[in-house]
């Protein structure tokens, strides 16, 4: 499954982007959750990253790890391909 990560990073971890980043990919490995891209933006959210994850349980688990690390904080949102989309919107 795909999903969306809304992020904002603490600003603790702000100045230490790549003890961050390298924790936060050897984690997610750990957990079975391949990281397809990583997108840094400006405005409500520090990062956007394209993930996939073999659960929600595994997308769980890095969501607490992540926070419990004191890095920051993301919103996961499940996401669909068009494919997916089409075939939803037939069913009645």
């Amino acid at each position: 499954m795909k999903y969306v990560l809304l992020g904002k990073q603490s600003a603790e971890w702000l100045g230490k982007h790549e003890q961050r980043n390298r924790l936060a990919r050897a984690k997610a490995k750990e957990l079975g959750i391949k990281i397809q891209s990583v997108l840094y933006t400006q405005g409500q959210y520090d990062f956007v990253d394209v993930v996939e994850a073999p659960s929600p349980e595994a997308m769980l688990g890095f969501s607490v790890w992540y926070a419990s690390q004191g890095f920051g904080s993301f919103q996961s949102m499940p996401a669909f391909d068009g494919k997916t989309m089409a075939a939803a919107s037939k069913q009645d």
